[in-house]
């Protein structure tokens, strides 16, 4: 097994390394904080963050050791799938909150299908991005939308947090999109890495708006 000698891929499979295992610290702060409350709700965010730790985990993989074309391509199925299945469990995490702490399961199997379908989608399309950052796009402005309009209401203790990690999770996301993007910090990052730090920030707003949510509802 050989490390890739690229720089920035270097960069990237570490960033992703470290956005595994603060997924993992994220997944077990809200199981703690949630299972006695809600488990229902704490099911679907670990869940959905289970799958993303999944998904850069898979990333480091497929950024960081060299490899054949072909087993490249293998990794990025199961990549791909994690990753589509993380968004839709996001929203379903989302219109749980709005929904006061239900959510159909009609609605539920409608948002795992999409994932599905996303997946679908990148291996008839296997080279455009513009497919995972649309989809995102979409989840997260409707996300946004949500959790602002609970935050302006003061009824829902943590949507502040929740609403700047997704609007973190945004620029994150804008930062990915933009494939000319690279920053010298010691080492160089392109814009995989400096996604992956900047989701990381995204992350941490999310636990503690979950956890304050969680927490309200034991007093």
């Amino acid at each position: 097994m050989q490390f890739i000698d690229i720089p920035t891929e270097q960069t990237t499979a570490i960033t992703d390394v470290l956005l595994s295992i603060f997924s993992l610290y994220v997944i077990n702060s809200i199981y703690q904080t949630g299972k006695k409350v809600d488990f229902a709700k704490t099911k679907i965010w670990t869940g959905a963050f289970a799958l993303l730790f999944v998904a850069a985990f898979l990333g480091s993989i497929a950024h960081g050791i060299q490899m054949s074309p072909f087993v490249n391509y293998l990794i990025w199925q199961p990549l791909n799938l994690s990753l589509g299945l993380a968004i839709a469990l996001f929203a379903a995490g989302v219109i749980y909150d709005w929904n006061h702490f239900n959510l159909p399961k009609k609605l539920f199997i409608l948002l795992m299908v999409t994932g599905i379908v996303f997946y679908t989608i990148t291996l008839i399309f296997p080279d455009s991005f513009f497919v995972f950052i649309l989809y995102e796009a979409v989840a997260m402005l409707f996300s946004l939308v949500l959790y602002i309009l609970l935050w302006r209401r003061k009824k829902f203790p943590g949507s502040q947090f929740m609403t700047l990690g997704i609007l973190v999770t945004i620029i994150a996301a804008i930062v990915q999109a933009i494939d000319s993007l690279s920053l010298t910090i010691i080492w160089k990052f392109d814009h995989n890495g400096l996604f992956h730090l900047i989701q990381i920030a995204g992350l941490l707003f999310l636990q503690k708006g979950l956890n304050i949510e969680f927490k309200s509802r034991l007093v």
